[in-house]
């Protein structure tokens, strides 16, 4: 009776705790709200739900063919194939592949860098561009905490998200020039003037993200100057390297500047453009130092840094990258093929403007070829965008943002005709 009792008691007590617990557990996550929709990403989920067989994307942020199809390069394959089999799947040091990073620090400092041979780089291996950018905006709040980072108006809108979650203080700078659709040079000078001195600057190194404007060598040589006046530290993306030009050397141009200057710099590097390795999440993280000793002391802060993130990179996209790079065929391969990359990209500008101007736009469209890379910054209006997504099935970023990746020989006369019928009353 008394052992009967008990069970009920206690039945009753679990009874009642488990309620409480049942209620405690579906109020811990209520406030939690949906988180808005990425303006990039989202663009695409929308073109994917559109039945509409004239459908366009010209949102999307990855190289595609002239049939709107996705490349895998050859000099990527062959890599592969001789890597099958070959390698072990043991962890990568925190630092990453040590030949990949060789390999890449050479396409940003040059093959015969005194600044390699001194050993005055602190070099790791990064989660694509954005986790080269996240490292060192951490890097940034742990070693000059009571820094601040300017960046351009308007840029990749992952900046934002990557210096605020690192919760680096964040101004900006002048940049694009709306009327002109060009660089808003005097201004951008006005700002890093007028920044605090020793502030962080961050610069797209070449192929401008979301505008395509980029700065001329002799503006660049300006830039440097004034950031070096200033005491500045100027802070590297480059995405395409190899993929504005279809020169890796020419797209390297504004490092090389600032490291002629004498400046320390920092630079994000990534393999998703320019060898077609989005999903791989290939990237670096450098930063040039006094010597080779302090180099030593940051790459393991970096690494430090790391271990809590993600302990240690991917290998097998780094596996792709030394392979090509390592080998002079292979990587002779790839300077073809990123420049096929390149052309076709220029070459749409050239058919994009040409269209726009055969059919008598009134507005001029000369930006579309003075503009570099796989974005151009059109000028259309949020609303003009609403649009031409609303009656023409095109999609893109409000901001008016077209991924000439979208454009083909077989809708470029299409995307033509639906923007010269959004704009011609502006």
């Amino acid at each position: 009776m008394a052992a009967a009792v008990r069970a009920g008691v206690s039945g009753r007590i679990l009874g009642r705790g488990s309620a409480v617990g049942a209620r405690s557990m579906s109020s811990w996550w209520r406030s939690v709200e949906p988180a808005p929709k990425d303006p990039i990403l989202g663009v695409t989920e929308a073109f994917l739900a559109d039945p509409s067989p004239d459908k366009v994307n010209v949102g999307v942020g990855a190289y595609r063919d002239d049939n709107g199809k996705p490349v895998v390069l050859e000099c990527v394959r062959e890599a592969e194939r001789r890597i099958a089999g070959n390698q072990n799947m043991e962890y990568l040091p925190m630092g990453g592949s040590v030949k990949m990073v060789e390999e890449t620090l050479k396409l940003a400092y040059g093959e015969d860098s005194e600044f390699i041979k001194d050993k005055r780089i602190a070099a790791v291996q990064a989660l694509s561009g954005t986790g080269a950018c996240r490292l060192f905006a951490d890097f940034q709040k742990r070693f000059s905490p009571d820094s601040q980072i300017y960046i351009p108006v308007p840029t990749w809108a992952n900046h934002h998200n990557i210096w605020r979650d690192a919760h680096v203080p964040q101004r900006t700078y002048h940049y694009y020039h709306p009327e002109s659709k060009g660089l808003d040079f005097a201004a951008l000078m006005d700002d890093v003037k007028n920044a605090p001195n020793g502030s962080f600057f961050l610069l797209h190194a070449c192929a401008h993200n979301p505008t395509g404007v980029d700065p001329s060598e002799d503006q660049w040589r300006e830039i440097s100057y004034q950031i070096k006046v200033k005491g500045h530290f100027p802070f590297f993306d480059m995405a395409y390297q190899g993929f504005a030009s279809g020169d890796p050397e020419r797209d390297a141009k504004a490092i090389r500047i600032f490291l002629e200057d004498g400046h320390a710099i920092g630079i994000a590097q990534s393999y998703a453009k320019n060898m077609g390795l989005y999903g791989q999440r290939v990237g670096c993280l450098s930063v040039l130092c006094e010597d080779e000793k302090q180099a030593i002391a940051v790459k393991s802060q970096l690494q430090q840094l790391a271990r809590p993130m993600y302990s240690n990179p991917p290998v097998h996209g780094a596996l792709v990258v030394s392979t090509i790079l390592g080998d002079p065929e292979l990587k002779s391969l790839w300077l073809k093929e990123v420049k096929v990359m390149a052309d076709r990209i220029i070459g749409m500008r050239t058919a994009l403007r040409e269209n726009l101007e055969k059919l008598g736009s009134p507005l001029s469209w000369k930006h579309i070829t003075e503009q570099i890379g796989m974005f151009c910054y059109s000028g259309m209006t949020p609303e003009q965008v609403d649009q031409l997504t609303k009656e023409y099935h095109i999609y893109l970023t409000r901001n008016g943002r077209i991924s000439m990746a979208g454009v083909t020989t077989g809708n470029v006369g299409y995307l033509a005709n639906a923007i010269n019928e959004v704009t011609k009353s502006s």
